[in-house]
């Protein structure tokens, strides 16, 4: 598989071992080199190197483990498929005497039930177990410093642990889960960097659950101006902004694009770092979408190799897709499908069998006319089977499907009265209910106005309507409804 500027650009960073600017951090840059490795036939001996690399600047054996034996397979007679015992041996032993050691420091904070020195003891004890690739333990040990936070920053703290244990297992629902508890602390306003935090890791949660528009509403409110570090270990800016250009261009109108996307001054930041999903954006916009889709195929490649993108971007690519065949429709009320394999069509692939899919379910308004005429054709047809030279046997029409103006009057009165109905029904009942003595009033609170006891008697009469209702009894024959 191919790829693009990006991912090389990537990959050259990774070998040349530059920690200045890096795009990624912390254990994601491992993950998506051994992902490139095993994916990207191009690319595998340099990613699979890459990562042998970068497994030893860790202390997870089984990362260096797993690496070695990718690259055995692929090129048995690099120097790197050799291994390194002895880094294994020598890492093993240290990892075993530094998790001894967290655990006796842990133990002997808990005998003196100092609160916060058992929280800095778990939370120690589980970046060490996550940085060994123990991530369950991991997780264990986040949870027990969950109860002994004090402040709001610990809290904030744990979990930001948490996710990132959860984003390492690829548990997307115990992401959107985790991090959405967040949105229930109390953040201070110059706080960006957790604000982005917030957003970023919501909307990668929920790009692979599939809520693709949740997910673009997530990406587009991402704030250039915090440093790009602050989520480095997560997501780089390039994929901030192929996230989400490609969810909103998927799930987005034209005029939310336009005014949500290329006029967003805080994410246009993002885009111009990724110029492909910017031109494609606007090529839709304009109303160019062979050349759209042109562009984004030409990227699938690189998008492929990306560890949370690849199995989103094939379902994303489709709704784009149906999208550009929809608004190409559109403005006609009918055309041919051999102008549609024109525009659209896949080469030895007839774009039939894909119109007859979004018809069925519903995506399309149209209906297929693909049988001969016996009949005298209308004027608009005749025109365009003379400019299209086909003949009635070969004419094949896809022809909008018009709503009828006075069944849609219809429905809409009868859902009217329907409504009426219902509502007139609530009236009389709660009628008949104030006339049984069956009325709650709010009791009368000291040192209050006549305004403001009418005023609650007013809220408790809406909450009664309204389906809050707390029926109390009356004695027997005093009344009924």
């Amino acid at each position: 598989m191919a790829a693009s500027g990006s991912v090389h650009a990537f990959l050259a960073q990774a070998k040349a071992r530059d920690d200045s600017l890096p795009l990624v951090t912390g254990r994601t840059r491992f993950d998506r080199l051994i992902f490139i490795g095993r994916t990207s036939a191009v690319l595998c001996i340099d990613a699979l190197k890459a990562s042998i690399a970068e497994a030893k600047k860790g202390k997870d054996v089984s990362r260096f483990v797993e690496a070695v034996d990718c690259i055995r397979i692929a090129a048995p007679d690099e120097p790197e498929a050799q291994g390194d015992d002895a880094w294994i041996n020598k890492m093993e032993v240290a990892n075993r005497v530094e998790t001894a050691r967290l655990e006796a420091e842990l133990k002997g904070y808990k005998n003196n039930l100092i609160k916060e020195s058992i929280r800095m003891g778990n939370e120690d004890l589980g970046k060490h177990l996550e940085s060994i690739g123990k991530l369950q333990e991991a997780l264990e040990a986040y949870n027990r410093m969950r109860q002994d936070v004090g402040t709001a920053k610990h809290m904030i703290e744990c979990i930001k642990h948490v996710t990132a244990v959860a984003l390492q297992r690829r548990d997307w629902t115990a992401v959107t889960n985790t991090v959405s508890k967040l949105a229930g602390i109390q953040i201070e306003e110059d706080d960006k960097a957790t604000t982005v935090y917030v957003r970023v890791v919501s909307g990668i949660g929920l790009l692979c659950n599939n809520h693709h528009a949740e997910a673009a509403n997530h990406f587009l409110q991402v704030d250039s101006t915090v440093l790009p570090a602050t989520y480095a270990h997560i997501a780089s800016p390039n994929d901030i902004a192929i996230y989400g250009g490609l969810t909103a261009l998927a799930t987005m109108q034209r005029q939310d694009l336009q005014q949500r996307v290329l006029d967003n001054q805080v994410f246009r930041a993002f885009l111009e770092q990724e110029t492909n999903i910017r031109k494609a954006i606007s090529l839709f916009i304009n109303g160019r979408y062979s050349s759209c889709l042109s562009i984004l195929e030409s990227a699938r490649s690189d998008y492929m190799l990306d560890i949370y993108l690849h199995k989103q971007i094939t379902t994303l690519y489709s709704k784009i897709r149906s999208k550009c065949i929809v608004q190409y429709f559109l403005p006609f009320s009918c055309v041919t499908i051999a102008s549609l394999d024109a525009a659209f069509g896949i080469p030895g692939q007839s774009i039939e069998s894909e119109l007859v899919d979004m018809v069925r379910d519903g995506s399309l308004k149209a209906r297929i006319d693909a049988k001969e005429k016996a009949s005298p054709l209308p004027p608009f047809t005749k025109e365009l089977m003379r400019r299209s030279r086909l003949t009635s046997v070969t004419l094949q029409l896809l022809i909008a499907v018009c709503p009828d103006p006075r069944v849609e009057m219809q429905t809409e009165a009868l859902e009217v009265a329907r409504r009426y109905e219902q509502e007139a029904k609530e009236r009389l009942r709660r009628i008949n209910l104030i006339a049984a003595g069956l009325e709650v009033v709010a009791p009368i609170q000291k040192h209050s106005t006549d305004l403001g006891s009418s005023a609650l008697a007013s809220e408790a009469d809406d909450a009664w309507f309204g389906g809050h209702r707390i029926l109390t009894g009356r004695a027997p024959g005093e009344g009924r409804v």
